[in-house]
């Protein structure tokens, strides 16, 4: 399950993330609620069962997204990206389906506060910021898009150049081969959910960068957080924080991305889909 409680007969081996997140409230909760007694990661419901509640954080298809950010047409996609965008010094990518759990508003607040106290320069940095359909029916999700569309119309009026806009803002899906590319276009990833599971796409943008040059902003509320432990940790609900970090990534030197990319790299590389689906299954067939 993802990042959340896998229930089986399976104990927990050395070497596996101990029962956090969602696997840890399960525990929580039968024991407040059902007054169940628990022993570790194993609750026992008097009838003489256990069942375990243990995490198994999802991941991605590590190596599809490796080679293919290697084809040479997502590198000259990349390259497209930049060039279109005027060639800046940082490009900033958020890439979210439309919803208020994901932080979209903190995080273009703290980027348009950057650009009015100056410290961000509106010619340095774009930030492109695509907010995937989601929920179009409902009121509530109706008003967020309109909400998020003023925020960033607004942002741009007071900070746009001529033949350039800081947040460049698409409320459309895109296909893999050109979210690759984003991907791989983008300097800083901005993954900053107030809640969130696990939040593939802060694994997604790791794999993709085996150039090393990526940076991500991540929330410290994502399930990801839990393992890229080298990504730059923020809490969203901070924005005087998020523009510290947004800063701090933005600004660090290619060896400290670098460093922290490999360490990413490793971790993603290691626990990919196929690993998640065999411990998985393991753990129900044991």
């Amino acid at each position: 399950m993802a990042h959340g409680a896998g229930r089986g007969p399976a104990r927990r081996r050395p070497g596996r993330l101990p029962a956090a997140g969602g696997a840890s409230n399960f525990i929580r909760l039968c024991r407040r609620l059902l007054g169940l007694s628990y022993k570790g990661n194993e609750v026992y419901t008097g009838d003489g069962r256990s069942v375990t509640a243990q995490a198994f954080p999802i991941s991605v298809d590590f190596s599809e997204l490796d080679n293919l950010v290697r084809e040479p047409h997502i590198v000259q996609r990349a390259k497209e990206i930049r060039s279109d965008l005027g060639d800046p010094e940082h490009v900033l990518l958020g890439v979210d389906r439309l919803d208020y759990t994901k932080g979209i508003g903190q995080r273009l607040e703290a980027f348009g506060e950057l650009l009015a106290e100056g410290r961000l320069n509106a010619s340095e940095a774009v930030f492109i910021q695509i907010a995937t359909p989601s929920r179009e029916r409902v009121e509530e999700y109706r008003r967020l898009r309109d909400d998020i569309e003023l925020q960033v119309g607004r942002i741009n009026g007071e900070h746009s150049m001529l033949g350039h806009q800081p947040i460049q803002y698409f409320h459309q899906s895109y296909d893999r081969e050109e979210l690759a590319a984003l991907y791989l276009a983008a300097d800083v990833m901005v993954v900053t959910p107030l809640r969130d599971g696990m939040n593939l796409v802060a694994k997604e943008y790791v794999a993709c960068h085996n150039d090393l040059r990526g940076a991500l902003v991540l929330s410290e509320f994502a399930g990801a957080a839990d393992e890229l432990r080298q990504s730059y940790l923020v809490n969203p609900y901070d924005v005087e924080g998020l523009k510290r970090t947004m800063l701090a990534a933005m600004r660090a030197t290619p060896h400290e991305v670098a460093r922290r990319m490999r360490t990413m790299r490793r971790r993603v590389s290691t626990y990919d889909v196929d690993r998640w689906a065999s411990e998985f299954l393991t753990a129900l067939e044991s």
